[in-house]
């Protein structure tokens, strides 16, 4: 049953004061990290940094991003822990955007950044506002509200601040509910084409003999595709797309080198572009069929040609009047959105290996970790009676999802079993691992980039040796996500904290008491602190001790940088922090060396839980091989014997399964008889009905 908004309200506002209580935060930064990340996880927004700044002369800014495209994010909050839903009218929303629009004017025309204390989170956005002033080309004001927007305001106009276009968005506890409670969780774009462009896309139907979907056949101007890109940037990818450009960055130089000395080819030498929508509208034109209208457009493949022709329109002012780009759309409805959305995705990228290097929700990584998330029960606490569960959310919504057809009764038991502070989700995985393994330069990057990364290492990993990935990685994992949150609310709580770059500080606390251990052969002993469910006040300590260096070295960037964030987003300064980890190390108590393990003691813990994966790898594969009839098997080894296809060694496991149940395939045969399935579905086999779910 959905939710009314009091009821979301309550449950957020709920929310908002544990995961406050929890990170050590105050409640105003939680409220907008929490928003923020539901901006990113959707393509709304690249990243975010937290930054409050308020002043009496009707300034106020919460916090910036900067993207690639030279677009600046400011956003503003309207937010005080109210205990009851209220409205949000014209007037507080005009005033939230005049203190925002008054920053940024006095940060960029009256040196407000000299004003400031320079190892301030303000200062060095003001600084870096002035810096940049005639390099932003685009402003984006974003009003995060806590109430519920009036609906006597239905548009916000974009005007112009210091002469730059800006646009205004709100996002409100309304907006914020509709965007967990939908179906696919996140809000569609809704493009008029002719409210747009003056007119709409020409197109030919290419779903004639199919009543499961509608597809079409389009050549798009790329000056369409530019300015869409321009507008909607993220939003208009399809999360897995989202997550190859990040990891790859943005422009193609074959596409550009195209762009600039053969426009006419273009069409001939690009591959063009999958997409996808929920709905089209089309119309007949003196010229025949035209879409003019799309509902919720995403590019499944084509992201970097996309966004290539936008970066060489800005970078190169290069003219894309005589630029079209071929696309295939496919209009599939909401019920059926995200899993034919993510298998198109995945199969249109099968070129480029966006499955393996991009991370699909789907892939067996996360389905084995969430496995794990639901059958491993965590240890209780100290006089906790009960044991809990950290539920791995691998899809956006699940947690939330989970407990939609629950009864109230089994909401609390569930929320009881798998407590809110207890849910993490893809990002903060890879938050979490990326610290301890040499990359904190990717952390501080924001979340989004960072897990492009660690996706990317993962799946080349995950192809090398698949029982790496075991219950002590996912035991280890949650023991450093419990470092990780404990140091978030440690660093909050010092004296010398200001309110800034805590994400910072932690992310390279981390890596310091990584590389500290290393460098003795020795490890924190994560499964302790696993079976403890917090750390101890020993390593309590030792986060104390490094954050207050790292903070203390992180404020004095070089001459000539003056964002302390950008600072942290460079290898330098990595390495800089690196060279004072043997001194460092010289503060750390004994009682800190005393707790650690031998690293060899850790290797042999890995080596075991690899070997008990691959048995349990070999029981599941069992399980599924003799689930499938003989009768399959048969079909199987006949169509890749007809092909051409079949090994001597899958031929002969195949005769093995052609016998069940009569004779039943050892654990090693059932692995390959598996890719052998996998290698007959690819030649187009349809088992009668999925038979190893």
């Amino acid at each position: 049953m959905e939710q009314t908004r009091e009821e979301f309200f309550h449950d957020f506002r709920q929310e908002l004061l544990a995961g406050a209580h929890a990170n050590g935060a105050f409640q105003l930064s939680e409220f907008m990290e929490t928003v923020a990340n539901e901006l990113i996880e959707t393509g709304f927004a690249e990243g975010f940094e937290f930054c409050h700044f308020r002043a009496q002369r009707g300034m106020r800014v919460d916090g910036y991003w900067f993207n690639d495209e030279g677009a600046l994010d400011l956003f503003i909050a309207d937010f005080d822990s109210r205990s009851e839903l209220a409205s949000l009218g014209k007037t507080e929303v005009d005033a939230a955007f005049k203190r925002v629009t008054n920053f940024f004017e006095a940060s960029a025309n009256k040196n407000l950044a000299g004003e400031l204390e320079v190892t301030s989170p303000e200062y060095g956005l003001a600084r870096q506002i002035g810096d940049r002033s005639d390099v932003i080309s685009q402003i984006n004001l974003v009003l995060f509200s806590e109430r519920t927007l009036s609906e006597k305001i239905q548009v916000l106009q974009d005007t112009e601040v210091a002469g730059i276009p800006t646009t205004h968005q709100i996002w409100d506890l309304s907006r914020l509910h509709r965007q967990r409670s939908s179906r696919s969780h996140k809000e569609p774009l809704d493009l008029d084409f002719e409210q747009m462009f003056g007119r709409g896309i020409a197109c030919l139907p290419a779903h004639l003999g199919t009543d499961a979907y509608q597809s079409y056949l389009m050549v798009m101007p790329a000056e369409v595709l530019g300015t869409l890109y321009e507008k909607f940037g993220a939003r208009l990818l399809e999360q897995n797309v989202r997550t190859f450009l990040q990891a790859r960055g943005n422009v193609n130089k074959g596409i550009r080198t195209t762009i600039l000395n053969e426009p006419g080819m273009f069409f001939a030498y690009n591959n063009g572009i999958t997409a996808t929508a929920q709905n089209v509208e089309t119309k007949i034109t003196d010229s025949g069929l035209a879409i003019t209208r799309v509902v919720d457009l995403q590019v499944v493949n084509g992201g970097q040609t996309t966004a290539s022709l936008f970066h060489t329109r800005k970078r190169d002012k290069a003219d894309l009047s005589q630029i079209f780009v071929q696309m295939k759309l496919s209009v599939i409805d909401s019920q059926q959105g995200e899993t034919v959305v993510q298998r198109i995705s995945e199969y249109a990228n099968t070129q480029n290996r966006v499955n393996a290097a991009d991370f699909f929700s789907n892939h067996p990584f996360h389905v084995r970790m969430e496995g794990f998330s639901r059958r491993i029960w965590a240890p209780a606490e100290n006089g906790a009676q009960r044991e809990t569960r950290w539920f791995y959310e691998r899809a956006r919504g699940q947690y939330a999802d989970a407990q939609s057809k629950l009864t109230p009764a089994e909401q609390r038991r569930f929320k009881v079993e798998h407590p809110k502070p207890q849910m993490f989700t893809k990002t903060d995985l890879a938050k979490f691992e990326n610290v301890w393994d040499d990359h904190p330069k990717w952390v501080n990057l924001g979340s989004q980039k960072n897990f492009a990364q660690y996706a990317a290492r993962i799946g080349s990993e995950w192809e090398k040796s698949s029982d790496t990935f075991n219950e002590f990685y996912f035991k280890r994992a949650v023991a450093r996500g419990l470092i990780f949150r404990s140091a978030e609310r440690i660093v909050s709580a010092q004296p010398w904290y200001n309110g800034g770059y805590r994400a910072n500080i932690v992310a390279y606390t981390l890596a310091v008491l990584g590389e500290i251990t290393k460098s003795r052969k020795e490890s924190i002993d994560f499964l302790v602190i696993w079976n403890a469910q917090r750390i101890d006040s020993v390593l309590e300590s030792a986060i104390v001790t490094v954050s207050a260096v790292v903070g203390d070295d992180i404020i004095r960037p070089p001459q000539g940088i003056s964002n302390i964030s950008e600072w942290c987003k460079r290898d330098a300064c990595w390495t800089r922090i690196q060279t004072r980890t043997e001194a460092i190390a010289k503060l750390m108590s004994s009682d800190f060396y005393d707790c650690l393990v031998p690293l060899d003691d850790q290797v042999a813990t890995i080596r075991t839980a690899k070997q008990i994966q691959r048995v349990d790898d070999g029981i599941e594969a069992q399980r599924q091989v003799v689930a499938i009839p003989a009768l399959e098997w048969a079909r199987v080894h006949q169509l890749l014997l007809q092909k051409g296809l079949l090994m001597p060694k899958e031929a002969g496991v195949l005769k093995v399964a052609m016998q069940i149940p009569t004779k039943i395939p050892t654990e090693k045969q059932c692995i390959v008889l598996l890719d052998v399935l996998a290698k007959g579905k690819a030649e187009g086999l349809a088992l009668i009905k999925d038979y190893g779910s």
